[in-house]
């Protein structure tokens, strides 16, 4: 079956970017140029998608506006005689056919995910984590969705972290390494790096089948009352094989200030020239 829709949920305070995100949601302070949540858009679009759900908070209106359509700025730039704008304006609004959940408790990613269940109905789906920008000549999604729709199995983005990182991400259990990818055995939400399986961490891209929102609706909270999709997708393993993809690129965390601090400089350094020294 084609990935024709993807989940990517932007709801949530951004603590972390406090003070600016008391009014600007965290998807929609720039990564040089553009939002975080535009990519994400952009690297679901170009895989093939083409209904995504943003899975949002209430007062979030500014992250559907950005999809709008805008003469009054086509006009402007227009008459600054400014093309390559323009068609970026135009663009934007056509990239997929968006639709907005709203989660009105933030309880973990999963029940996130589970917000959009009736939008999704009974058919795989993707999901893109806004907080990770992948920055690749092939979008990574989609290159998850051909290995989901060639194998029927589960999918996740994967990569080698340093061990530091380790207790603040979600780790696989590998079993066999074919090269781009990888046997997912098992998986664990913040391990020790006493009682991590290894240093494969999932990165923000998922490819999963219709039957994890059942798996979700019977997932008990955890730890600080939230429900978590690895959970979910630990229960869906006695059915379903799952795959960590190694993807290619390069990966930011942008759900920090130095990480999207790290993704600017990288944007202007390599995709227009800036001399970052003088």
């Amino acid at each position: 079956m084609r990935i024709s829709k993807a989940i990517i949920p932007v709801a949530g305070l951004g603590t972390r970017f406090l003070p600016v995100s008391i009014s600007v949601p965290k998807s929609m302070i720039p990564v040089f140029d553009r939002p975080p949540i535009h990519f994400s858009v952009q690297e679901a679009s170009e895989s093939g998608i083409d209904h995504i759900i943003l899975v949002a908070s209430e007062g979030q209106e500014a992250i559907l506006k950005y999809f709008d359509k805008r003469p009054d700025l086509e006009e402007a730039v227009t008459n600054r005689k400014n093309p390559e704008m323009l068609e970026l304006l135009r663009e934007i609004p056509d990239m997929a056919d968006i639709s907005v959940v709203i989660q009105k408790e933030q309880l973990g990613l999963g029940h996130a995910i589970l917000q959009a269940r009736k939008t999704i109905g009974e058919q795989d789906f993707a999901v893109l984590l806004p907080d990770d920008l992948i920055l690749s000549n092939r979008p990574t999604i989609g290159e998850m969705c051909s290995i989901a729709e060639e194998t029927n199995n589960m999918v996740l983005a994967v990569r080698e972290v340093e061990e530091e990182a380790v207790p603040n991400l979600g780790i696989v259990n590998q079993g066999n390494d074919f090269g781009n990818t990888v046997e997912v055995l098992g998986m664990v939400e913040k391990p020790s790096l006493e009682t991590a399986p290894s240093n494969m961490a999932i990165i923000g891209r998922y490819v999963l089948p219709a039957e994890i929102f059942e798996a979700i609706q019977n997932t008990p909270p955890g730890s600080l009352g939230e429900i978590q999709l690895t959970d979910g997708m630990i229960a869906l393993l006695n059915t379903f094989d799952c795959t960590g993809y190694k993807f290619t690129g390069t990966h930011f965390d942008v759900g920090t200030p130095f990480g999207m601090l790290n993704a600017s400089l990288h944007i202007a350094k390599t995709q227009f020239g800036f001399d970052l020294k003088k």
